[in-house]
This record gives structure tokens, sequence and C-alpha cells, in this order.
């Protein structure tokens, strides 16, 4: 065998290997064996025929071509250790000729990933501070989900609840036709034609209206836009909603259970609260992240970009068979063609192996990672929570695929927690004594004693810095 590096970078191999007679041999005697089962040659059962008579029946280039699917990658897996060499991802292999079977693979090697200064990265946390206006705006939204629909005794305003017969007609044919049917108008209702909830207000129960309406050019629906839609317009029935009194008993009534108004109106705001702390705190992973990918210095084989966005274009596929759609049919949809669609991935593809390469190299240097008990508490947990579906649950999460998925949204959640504490400031050795006084106090509650903490000691070592 001969073996040829043709060119080597620290982030890519490209090597030529000429194999030779003797290494072939073994691989064509795979090939025949595979192959004899299957053969009819005269003067021999089938399966019996000895090599040479295959051989000289079928074509020694037939039984090669037939073992390259197994003789290229094990002779480039015997090559990569011989010379060791650690690929990163699947290398390109192009057959350069057959006689003798002559290749070449470009092997993607490892990413060079700095993150420079990374600890210095600094976000501030947006302040959380939920407003009265705030809660009210919850409060009179339960209002409105637990009041009833009451007949009104008045003309129609937006919000009510109609019964109405409708007739629409673009250029004498007919584009709408409901009867009896339920419809709320509201500035920003579309339907059935953006402009028809604005003709309704001020009619009463029992009248009939004709009108008719400009459908705008823009409308997506282009059969029907820049058109006058006349309709035949006929109200059944006008609801309104009485809203309750905010007192004791409006609470109770709430599907929590609620004693008093007080107490809702306390968890709403506590609820407010931990819905914009928690947004709060997805800002600052945003941006940590951004701020992390921006200061790394990455060194990749562009065949790992090409790849990300093979991988985009069949991730697209799959989401679009879901919905009984192929990629051709999509493209002419959106008016692309496979270059150009390929070409916008591009970007987006560059950037997700960017934030991956840099989060990888993050959990390398802070010696993040996932246990095989952190992903069976995980998949217990889930478990757990399908209650009468628990069995099949654990079917479902029983696949190693399944498993690595869960293991790698842990490690996700992982480098996020760690991003925000380094974000903030907080470093390792914090981490550390945060982690031995959780400790202390768990032995502590074992033994039903006090924590043996003096006051001044613990702000002198767990002090944590200010946003």
């Amino acid at each position: 065998m001969k073996v040829t590096k043709e060119s080597v970078t620290s982030i890519e191999v490209t090597i030529a290997i000429e194999l030779d007679a003797t290494d072939e041999d073994p691989f064509i005697d795979r090939s025949y064996r595979r192959s004899v089962g299957r053969l009819s040659i005269p003067g021999f059962r089938k399966g019996k025929a000895p090599r040479s008579i295959v051989e000289s029946y079928v074509g020694r280039t037939a039984l090669l071509n037939e073992a390259l699917d197994y003789m290229i990658p094990e002779t480039l897996d015997t090559v990569l250790k011989d010379e060791d060499i650690q690929a990163f991802a699947e290398p390109q292999i192009e057959i350069t000729d057959i006689e003798p079977v002559t290749f070449k693979a470009i092997v993607p090697l490892e990413p060079t990933v700095d993150l420079g200064q990374y600890t210095d990265i600094r976000v501030e946390k947006e302040p959380v501070d939920i407003t009265d206006e705030q809660v009210d705006e919850v409060i009179q939204r339960l209002r409105q989900e637990s009041a009833p629909w009451e007949p009104a005794n008045r003309p129609i305003q937006y919000g009510d609840l109609l019964t109405i017969d409708v007739i629409g007609s673009i250029d004498g044919d007919e584009v709408v036709n409901d009867q009896g049917i339920d419809y709320i108008p509201q500035e920003d209702n579309v339907l059935p034609f953006p402009g028809f909830a604005s003709n309704l207000e001020g009619m009463t129960e029992q009248e009939s209206k004709s009108f008719t309406i400009t459908i705008p050019e823009d409308y997506p629906r282009e059969q029907f836009a820049g058109k006058e839609c006349a309709f035949e317009l006929n109200i059944l029935s006008i609801k309104e909603k009485t809203l309750p009194n905010l007192d004791d008993e409006f609470a109770k009534g709430i599907g929590d259970g609620y004693d008093t108004l007080e107490d809702l109106l306390a968890n709403v705001r506590e609820r407010l609260t931990q819905e914009a702390d928690v947004e709060a705190t997805r800002q600052v992973e945003s941006k940590t992240i951004e701020a992390l990918v921006e200061m790394a210095s990455i060194e990749a084989s562009e065949m790992l970009y090409e790849r990300e966005m093979e991988n985009m274009q069949q991730e697209r596929e799959r989401m679009l068979r879901n919905q009984s759609l192929d990629m051709d049919t999509y493209l002419s949809y959106i008016g692309k063609t496979s270059e150009e669609f390929q070409e916008e991935l591009r970007p987006t593809a560059r950037e997700r192996l960017t934030r991956f390469l840099a989060l990888r190299k993050l959990a390398d240097l802070e010696s993040i990672e996932v246990t095989a008990d952190e992903i069976q508490d995980e998949v217990d947990t889930i478990i757990e929570s399908a209650g009468d579906n628990a069995e099949q649950m654990r079917r479902n999460l029983s696949a190693e695929a399944v498993l690595n998925n869960i293991g790698s949204s842990l490690l996700n959640q992982k480098l996020m927690t760690r991003l925000v504490e380094i974000s903030q400031g907080v470093t390792q050795d914090d981490q550390a004594i945060s982690e031995d006084l959780k400790g202390d106090d768990a032995a502590d509650m074992e033994t039903n004693e006090e924590p043996d903490i003096d006051n001044e000691e613990l702000s002198d070592t767990s002090e944590q810095p200010k946003d």
C-alpha cells in the first residue's frame, strides 16, 4: 500500500492511498463469498463454485467494485490509525482509479478554538420590576375569561359576541356564505376580509345591512387583492361579557382556588416576576453567547461548514415531509432554486457551527460534562411524569439516539448556567464554595443541627458580586 500526504494543515489533511494486489485480495475474497451464493454457474451447485471460477465468470473488476463499499472505509481507518490522525468528522473520499484501487481522502481535523479572556465577559442583567399596571392587565384578562356571555340591549361594540348571517360576493361570484356563525368584531380582525369588522360597529340586533369594501392590494390571496366585495349582513344576536366584581368571591372562582383577592394579586405578581426573571436570564444568555462567539478565534475545515449546511437542509426536508411536502414543491412555492436556497443557509450554518465549537471549547475549559447517572435521573423524571403512559414512555426513551439528545440538552443547560455565572463575575472558586456550603447545610439538616458557620466568615467567602 502506498500512502502519500498531499496536504497537511492544522485543520485538514489530504491523503492519497494506492492499494496493491495484496491489499485488495482479502476484500475481493469477501466479495466472492458474498456473491457466490446468488450466482448460477453451469457445472456447480449454488454457492459451491470456487473463487477462480467465479472470478473468471463475472470478472475480477466486478468483484472489486462490489468490495469498494467496505474496502475504502476499512483501509482508510487503518491508515488513519497508522498515521495517528484523529478525524473530527467523516472524511470526504474521491476514488481516482480502480485498477489498482486508488482514492483520495480529505480528513477534517479537530478545529483550533481560542476563547481568549472569556471569563472577562460581563453582561448586566436587567432588573425585574413588575408594575401595578402589569398586574392589573392580568387581572382584567382573568375577569374577561371568567365572565359569562349575556344578551346586550345596545348597539354593537368591539369585543361583543355576535351571531350573524353573511354573504359576500366578488364580481358576482359568492366567496362568503355563512349562516348563524359566531363572530367577534375587533379592530385587528381581518376576517373575512380587512375592513369588514368596522362596518358592524353601531348596528343593532335583527338589523340588516349591505355594504362594499375594497380588499387591499397586498392581500395574500392574489385572486382577491384589490377587488371589491359586496356583503349582505344580518345581525341575529349581540352578547357582551358582564365582568365580575374584584373581590374575594372573584378570587375564589379562579381555578387555583385563592381565598382572598389579596392572595390572587400576590400570586399574579409573583408569577410575573418569575417570568420576567426567566426572560432577563435568557437575554443574558443570548448576549453572553454573542460575546463568547465574537471573542472566539476559530480555525476549522471548510468541509465542516459544508456538512453543517447539508445537515440544515436535511432538517428542513424532514420538516417538509412531516407536512406532506417535498423540497422541490417547497422551492417552487418560495420561488427559489436549490442553489439559491443553499446560499441562504450558508451564513446560518457557519454561525451555528461556530457557536457549537465555542460552547464545546467552553465545556472543555470549564470541565462541564453530563454523567450517565444524570441522564438516567432525567429519564426517570420524564417517565414518572407520563402517568398512565409511563411504560410506553420508558420504551420511547430507551433508544440510544434519544438518550444522546437528553444528554445534549442537559449539557446545554449546564453551559447556559455557567455562561450566566461568568457574565455576572462568578468564578469556579465561588462555585466550589457554594457547593461546599450546600453540602454542609444538607448534613446539618440530616442531624437536625444548626450549621456552624460564622456570619462574618460567610460574608467574606461567599459574597456575590453586584450587578
